[in-house]
């Protein structure tokens, strides 16, 4: 059997190195990927690695660097790791990879750039390892959504599951805007809530919910009716907006706040025994009157406590909610941006339909005129002496 000395000095003949000087001048064209343990590369790092520790190189590496033929510098603290790991990568079919050898010690040794980069510290890494394991989040995105704010509007049916799984997923800050109190009658699908907290406000009520779940979490309530003259302010300092209201006036102020301030919204909607899921994405994608120009009539537009829901509903609902948010934070994956997901519980069906920006659209087409934030009572009447109702 050959020595780990022997193993070495093959592996070196069948791979590339580089010393510190030559990796440094490819820096800004290359990947420089860190392959030591995670205690050591806590403790300083050349900025921008990406970091995976080679004994889940191969599990990982596709979903960290999915370009093949991008350069790529392998480093570890002395050079003996980052051979291993640059071969390993040349059988995975990377094409332009080196080794840097004398490693991160050598590069610190030679005074060259480096720092203390953010990580989780054991409590986190302990909670969010499955996200960890994920390439496409990974310790940089648990970091961002960490770092992330979210605002729910509506601790209801569709702003429950999205709470409990946002601040389950660790986004750092969650606002809840609701002026409603818990009844009896909401149980039935408002899992935030409790028979012990009926009476309360909901938003007191949700906050009680997500601090159990994840104390980390900050979360902020508003105990406000949302309306034209609050709503700008409710929206700033938010990276994304999540939507769990059941009327159209709030749905158009919503729609106008977020091409004002250029806010995504995760929109949802449930009825009976179906749900719809979308995005909007101001300017990105259509916007909110691009999908609806006018309200329906209200007996064309009846709200749950008129027909009704299935409990279980806006549980799939604001689940898928609180999916397409993780995914806009992290910038993963394709968004319902332009698209429009409806599920139906009775057929158990799900179709997705595309959905196009209005050329002529009043609020965000070409021609539009100046946004003015206002109430939009008027458009549905039944509706507004009910706002702001959450499903």
């Amino acid at each position: 059997m050959p020595s780990v000395r022997e193993l070495l000095a093959k592996v070196k003949a069948e791979i590339r190195e580089v010393d510190p000087l030559e990796a440094s001048a490819r820096l800004g064209d290359a990947a420089f990927l860190d392959v030591r343990e995670a205690d050591e590369y806590a403790q300083g790092a050349i900025p921008g690695s990406v970091h995976l520790p080679r004994g889940m190189l191969e599990l990982q590496v596709e979903g960290a660097l999915p370009a093949k033929d991008a350069p790529v510098v392998v480093y570890c603290a002395g050079g003996v790791r980052s051979a291993f790991a640059a071969k390993a990568l040349a059988e995975l079919g990377y094409s332009d990879v080196v080794s840097m050898t004398g490693g991160f010690n050598q590069w610190k040794d030679e005074g060259r750039t480096w720092a203390v980069p953010r990580v989780l510290d054991a409590d986190k890494r302990n909670r969010y390892q499955r996200h960890l394991l994920l390439p496409e989040v990974g310790e940089a995105g648990q970091q961002k959504l960490l770092d992330s704010k979210v605002l729910l509007l509506g601790a209801g049916g569709l702003g429950s599951p999205a709470a409990l799984y946002l601040a389950a997923a660790g986004v750092g800050t969650i606002g809840i805007v609701d002026m409603d109190v818990v009844d009896a009658s909401n149980l039935q699908r408002q899992i935030l809530h409790t028979m012990d907290r009926v009476g309360e406000p909901k938003v007191a009520s949700a906050k009680t919910a997500l601090a159990a779940l994840n104390p980390d979490v900050d979360v902020r309530t508003y105990d406000v009716r949302i309306g034209a003259d609050n709503i700008l302010e409710l929206f700033d300092g938010y990276d994304l907006v999540v939507d769990g209201t059941d009327n159209f006036p709030t749905r158009y102020l919503v729609n106008d706040a977020s091409l004002l301030r250029r806010i995504p919204v995760v929109h949802g909607s449930i009825f009976r025994f179906e749900g719809q899921v979308t995005v909007f994405d101001p300017y990105n994608g259509p916007c909110y009157r691009c999908f609806v120009p006018e309200p329906p009539p209200p007996e064309l537009a009846p709200s749950c406590a008129e027909a009704g829901v299935l409990g279980v509903l806006p549980g799939i609902i604001g689940s898928i909610e609180a999916v397409e948010a993780l995914k806009m934070l992290l910038g993963i994956g394709d968004s319902l941006v332009g698209r429009l997901l409806a599920y139906d519980t009775l057929a158990q069906e799900v179709r997705t339909f595309t959905m196009r920006r209005d050329p002529s659209c009043p609020a965000c087409g070409p021609d539009a005129g100046e946004i003015v934030i206002a109430e939009y009572d008027q458009l549905c009447m039944p509706h507004a002496a009910r706002r702001p109702a959450t499903v």
